[in-house]
């Protein structure tokens, strides 16, 4: 069986109960005596467990399992990567590049009349803030519009990823310094995907993400240094 191969008592015994999300555990005592580890081993791997985005400690409460979510342990996985070696983010953003236009289709083909009017709603803001004296990033709209596109892709492995690499993005991507008609044209890229989406033409939209995407690569080819300290609100 795969989950015999866990190393985690708690793990193995949370799949061979087949212990359902928003169900909670026995007592920290109740499992040290079921499984016959110490407590303080049961307390270690309920917190790791907790860390990994697999369960919830809550005071009164107790543990409760969570539906599974990939992107705790992406996250974590991907920051300890760009902690060590900063030039991962760049392995990184090719894997994700990879994930959207490979799943853009099925992803975009479920959009609502709803997202399409939310999709255009984060294009107006961004381009308000690029007009905004002084400038701000877009950064919350740019994470968003990107999600919103795959947000019903039914792929836990794939939403898990793309949420990584949007923190990992805000903690390091950002620091890339980028001129203001960088950013002009990456919203110009956005308003098309957003629309071709919205005339059903998802092969055009694909066509303008791919673009998008070489655009970045191309830009941090060029080697650009940051400059935050004369452009400290661009960062903040």
């Amino acid at each position: 069986m795969p989950h015999s191969n866990l190393d985690s008592d708690i793990l193995r015994y949370i799949v061979e109960h087949q212990v359902q999300p928003g169900e909670r555990l026995p007592t920290i005592g109740e499992l040290s005596q079921e499984l016959g580890v110490s407590v303080s081993k049961i307390r270690e791997e309920l917190e790791v467990a907790r860390t990994l985005g697999l369960v919830q400690i809550k005071p009164r409460t107790g543990t409760l399992v969570q539906e599974f979510d990939f992107g705790p342990a992406a996250t974590i996985s991907v920051l300890y990567a760009l902690g060590l070696d900063r030039s991962y983010f760049q392995d990184f953003s090719k894997l994700r590049g990879s994930l959207e236009l490979g799943f853009w289709f099925e992803a975009v083909q479920q959009l609502t009349f709803d997202d399409i009017v939310y999709l255009r709603q984060l294009v107006s803001r961004a381009n308000d803030k690029l007009n905004h004296v002084p400038i701000e990033v877009p950064f919350e709209e740019h994470r968003s519009l990107h999600l919103t596109f795959f947000k019903h892709l039914k792929n836990p492995f794939v939403q898990g990823v793309l949420q990584a690499y949007w923190v990992a993005y805000q903690a390091f991507g950002l620091a890339l310094y980028a001129e203001l008609s960088y950013h002009r044209e990456v919203w110009a890229y956005h308003s098309q995907m957003v629309e071709c989406v919205a005339q059903g033409d998802y092969e055009g939209g694909r066509q303008a993400l791919q673009d998008h995407m070489a655009l970045l690569r191309h830009r941090s080819e060029t080697g650009l240094k940051p400059e935050p300290s004369a452009f400290p609100h661009l960062f903040e």
